[in-house]
């Protein structure tokens, strides 16, 4: 097996449609995803002093870290219009051996920052809403 490149690593938007064509969202230089679950605990007096978990019980939820410099493209601003609405949008994540994750996601964090002398930047985060599943 060998490395992946993280520039391969994409975050792309959907453009609204059903089913979704799903653009870029070009400039980011970091991406980050993570996968939580809470568990519910099953322990009882048979279970030995071990704590046991119940299997597909609990919530699941993926979340999402980008930061990038901003290009003001037609994926950053549908973003900056989810983020100031409130709606969710469809994303997909993409990664370099062709695995494809796509869900609805809300906008829970969108930042914009710049020096004087400097590129914009901006950083987002997306929590999911719904199921994750591979495209």
């Amino acid at each position: 097996m060998t490395a992946q490149k993280g520039s391969a690593f994409l975050l792309k938007i959907g453009n609204g449609d059903a089913p979704p064509a799903y653009d870029t969202v070009a400039g980011l230089r970091t991406t980050q995803m993570s996968i939580n679950g809470d568990t519910v605990v099953v322990t009882n007096k048979g279970s030995g002093g071990w704590r046991e978990l119940l299997s597909g019980a609990g919530t699941r939820s993926v979340s999402v870290n980008a930061a990038g410099i901003f290009l003001g493209s037609t994926a950053e601003e549908t973003i900056r219009a989810n983020a100031l609405s409130g709606a969710l949008g469809d994303y997909e994540l993409a990664f370099e051996g062709g695995e494809k994750l796509r869900g609805r996601f809300l906008v829970q964090r969108l930042d914009y920052a710049g020096d004087f002398n400097g590129e914009r930047t901006y950083a987002i985060v997306l929590e999911s809403s719904g199921p994750v599943v591979p495209a």
